[in-house]
């Protein structure tokens, strides 16, 4: 038990530490094909077009956090006034950037978006353009926190599941999973990005706790009958909870003077 809250305290320390509504400066670029950030490191597939309406970004190692930084969000603008607009645009992580000459590559989309109307066609001719940015919750009003049951999941042992729709502005560091109405958790353990598994699936109806880190605070989340005993590959089970903390100020930078 004390190895076990020893591991945790170091989850949460490793993913807390950073403050997550500080204002940076980076660059950003995109991506010439529309479904490369779809098929991204965190595992969404087409799933992904549905979290910010095909607004997505790919991150550097320091936002993708081994993929704890799965569908965080974040507001860009880019710093030409003159192309791109005060508002900027929200965008939702679902790949790593491996390119360290930016901080972002953005879907054409998300990259247009930054642009004053009818500036489209000139920003995009730049490729590259210096950008501020900071994380914003990630809001899904009436939904839940979701998990869908992967492909690659067999009964009676291996399960695996992807995490949608996870709001505010959070991560997810640890899972745990149960049968209903047992106090024997089997903890889970990443396989990439937003993908969770374990060959150690209990029988029957499951239920889940997740340990959810917002900012500097770490805390845990019941989800207390989420998959059936029955249940399927393939198919989007509704967690009936929802997530929506918001990070709190942790560090002394913060600039939000032109926000």
């Amino acid at each position: 038990m004390a190895l076990f809250i020893c591991f945790l305290s170091l989850l949460l320390f490793s993913s807390a530490t950073a403050c997550d509504r500080c204002l940076y400066q980076s660059k950003a670029a995109y991506f010439f094909k529309a479904n490369a950030l779809s098929s991204g490191a965190c595992g969404y597939g087409s799933l992904a077009l549905g979290l910010s309406g095909g607004h997505l970004a790919a991150g550097v190692s320091s936002l993708y956090k081994d993929g704890a930084g799965c569908g965080a969000c974040f507001q860009i603008r880019c710093n030409n006034s003159t192309l791109c607009s005060s508002k900027g645009t929200n965008v939702t992580i679902t790949d790593i950037n491996h390119n360290n000459q930016t901080g972002f590559v953005l879907s054409t989309r998300a990259f247009m978006a930054m642009a004053n109307h009818g500036m489209g066609q000139h920003i995009l001719k730049l490729g590259t353009v210096e950008v501020e940015y900071k994380r914003i919750p990630c809001e899904y009003k009436n939904q839940n926190l979701a998990v869908r049951v992967e492909e690659s999941s067999q009964k009676p042992n291996y399960l695996a599941i992807k995490l949608l729709y996870q709001g505010g502005q959070t991560e997810i560091v640890a899972i745990d999973v149960a049968q209903v109405g047992s106090s024997n958790w089997n903890f889970m353990k990443r396989n990439h990005g937003a993908v969770w598994d374990t060959s150690r699936a209990p029988n029957g109806a499951l239920q889940f706790r997740f340990v959810v880190t917002s900012g500097y605070d770490g805390k845990w989340i019941w989800a207390k009958n989420v998959l059936p005993a029955d249940w399927k590959s393939g198919v989007v089970y509704d967690s009936g909870v929802q997530i929506n903390d918001i990070a709190k100020e942790g560090c002394f930078h913060c600039d939000y003077s032109h926000w």
